[in-house]
């Protein structure tokens, strides 16, 4: 006697995870994602700093805040951390740095969730950590040189990467594209559930 697998779990399996979702909302639930992502992201850098790296709890959202401003918030976070104020804090930078993080954050989300229209549900994980080792190379490489040039913020921003140090920034974009990943499945199956219910 033969089983084979129903026909349900097999389209679940082999499908698009946004099946049956119109672009525009498979955008917004990306950016959604993608920004749940970068928080996740900014705690372990907030971690890492105020830790092993001996910086400021909030320095890596200061670090941020150079694109559109001064670095001294991020120097002077430094600085504090040497004389014991790890948690030293002004309030405009650090939202600055955070709005600038999350927008990022959004558009990569975006456009990992219009990628991930032809990945399995069961593979968005592994997609997502792919995903943010690649986004960590074009920032790397590109993106930060970029947009260092078109705003003029200087080495601050073009050799990011440096200053944090390579391995901590690519375990920050790992975490990304994982918690990308993560979200995105789980919006994935909450839809899935969802049509199931509808009939669709």
């Amino acid at each position: 006697m033969t089983t084979t697998t129903p026909p349900k779990l097999t389209r679940q399996a082999t499908s698009s995870p946004f099946a049956g979702i119109g672009l525009p909302r498979i955008v917004l639930l990306g950016a959604f994602s993608g920004m749940a992502a970068a928080m996740v992201m900014a705690m372990f850098a907030m971690v890492a700093s105020v830790t092993y790296q001996h910086h400021g709890f909030f320095t890596p959202l200061f670090h941020i805040s150079v694109l559109v401003g001064s670095p001294a918030s991020m120097i002077a976070s430094v600085r504090q951390a040497m004389t014991g104020h790890a948690y030293w804090f002004t309030p405009g930078a650090a939202l600055a740095g955070m709005i600038i993080h999350l927008m990022t954050g959004a558009m990569f989300g975006a456009l990992f969730a219009l990628i991930g229209r032809r990945v399995r549900r069961r593979s968005l994980v592994a997609a997502g950590a792919l995903y943010g080792l690649g986004v960590f190379a074009f920032a790397s490489i590109i993106g930060l040189p970029v947009a260092a040039a078109v705003t003029g913020s200087g080495d601050a921003i073009s050799h990011m990467a440096t200053t944090v140090g390579w391995t901590t920034f690519a375990i920050e974009h790992l975490m990304f594209g994982i918690a990308l990943g993560v979200a995105t499945s789980l919006i994935a199956s909450r839809l899935a559930v969802e049509q199931s219910r509808t009939g669709s």
